[in-house]
């Protein structure tokens, strides 16, 4: 009877499981059979969420996490993929709520989220006393921006902080969240997140401002603890992505995450069919070569045989996807850009199997840990131009002995400890 009992149910949640389409948002919801497979897929999801936190390894708590609003009701959060920010979630979890089931984290790749809504899913669970809902990978649910407003309309009670891909535009392509929703950006490590990972220490960030005023006291002090130099080469290698914690082929891994940008983040995205990848795949790769370059447009497209105008779309989705940046004269515009560089070292030195000079490499550095807080062009005077008036040589001893006049900065590559306007390149990475 039992048997016969179980079977019947099961017959009737797999007979009447269609979706039925709210009025309010035309999100789907589900008819009232679907309840009898509610309360064991909930708690499914809270000993994952357990599972999760119980095996999680935070060697280094990330700065966004200081900077963060946390009282907001709708949070994003942006990343390249490869940048941590499954891990960063989850240790806000952990570090704000504990095993408290009041807080859930949830990964919307589930093929659960295939049949169920985000906003039933939010309903029910602030209905068993949820306050804060994590939901991982959100850009690969359908509506996903409308249902997350109506659960921001209609849940007052309920937090949600969600992550997406870097390609994402919260605001530009989703006009329901304009109003409501607050984004923030999680890049890969800084340097001195790296340092303070290899050898234990709680060094803290510096603003652009400490660093130019300050930055032989600094120096100082971080140096009667550590020797910087001795970090510096392995971070341009293999530093940037938290993966080089796990014990396979790093190099290997950045390739892999290159791929899948490529792949998934942008394809699926921007909607590009296909058959095109191999030819966003040879305009990294060209990029790669050259840069930092500026770009002919009229070759890439030669060289990838394509259009003009395509290539100009191609490098803007290579710029959304965190693998190349562009460099403006003024503040950036619709023009083409003066100047291309790979995004971080790490994929610089991936995509070209190493061979890269020293000067590119610490010029992508610079770039990759300056523009995180500021604004960089690219400039006439020297290397880069940043906030408007601050011009910024990458260099080391030829460039020092030229003279350096007002608001003229020498970032050197050997030096431990700078003086006046000099000031060691490694020190850039610990604006974050």
């Amino acid at each position: 009877m039992k048997v016969l009992l179980s079977l019947f149910l099961l017959i009737i949640n797999c007979s009447v499981l269609s979706k039925l389409q709210c009025r309010v948002c035309n999100c789907f919801q589900y008819p009232f059979s679907f309840v009898f497979l509610l309360p064991i897929r909930m708690q499914s999801f809270f000993d994952t969420h357990k599972y999760l936190l119980e095996h999680l390894g935070t060697p280094v708590r990330r700065e966004l996490m200081n900077e963060i609003n946390w009282e907001h009701r709708l949070i994003g959060i942006k990343g390249a993929r490869g940048v941590g920010k499954t891990t960063f979630l989850l240790d806000f979890a952990k570090s704000h709520f504990g095993y408290d089931k009041s807080c859930l984290y949830v990964n919307l790749n589930n093929l659960y989220f295939t049949e169920r809504s985000i906003i039933s899913f939010a309903d029910e669970f602030r209905k068993k006393g949820g306050k804060t809902l994590i939901l991982d990978q959100v850009y690969k649910y359908p509506e996903w921006s409308k249902e997350l407003r109506y659960c921001y309309d209609n849940f007052q009670e309920l937090k949600i902080v969600f992550s997406g891909s870097a390609v994402m535009r919260l605001v530009d392509q989703n006009p329901d969240l304009k109003d409501c929703v607050h984004a923030y950006r999680l890049d890969g490590f800084s340097f001195r997140e790296h340092l303070n990972l290899a050898t234990k220490n709680k060094f803290k960030p510096y603003s652009l401002s400490e660093i130019l005023n300050n930055h032989h006291e600094i120096s100082k002090e971080i140096t009667s603890k550590v020797r910087p130099l001795a970090y510096f080469n392995d971070y341009l290698e293999h530093g940037y992505y938290p993966f080089f914690l796990e014990k396979r082929n790093y190099l290997e891994n950045v390739i892999k995450n290159i791929n899948l940008i490529l792949e998934i983040d942008i394809s699926y995205l921007e909607q590009i069919e296909l058959k095109y990848l191999p030819k966003l795949r040879k305009l990294l790769y060209s990029i790669a070569k050259s840069a930092p370059l500026q770009p002919n447009v009229s070759r890439l497209s030669q060289e990838i045989e394509t259009s003009r105008a395509t290539v100009m779309n191609y490098l803007n989705y290579l710029k959304n996807g965190r693998l190349i940046n562009m460099l403006y004269e003024d503040s950036e515009s619709t023009k083409k850009p003066s100047k291309i560089y790979i995004q971080n070292p790490n994929v610089y030195n991936s995509v070209t199997h190493g061979d890269v000079s020293q000067e590119n490499m610490n010029k992508t550095f610079f770039l990759n840990q300056v523009a995180y807080q500021n604004e960089v062009n690219v400039s006439k005077k020297s290397d880069f131009r940043v906030n408007g008036n601050l011009e910024f040589f990458v260099g080391d001893d030829k460039m020092a002995k030229k003279g350096l006049t007002e608001h003229q900065y020498l970032a050197h590559y050997m030096m431990e400890v700078g003086e006046g306007n000099q000031i060691p390149l490694w020190l850039f990475g610990f604006l974050y």
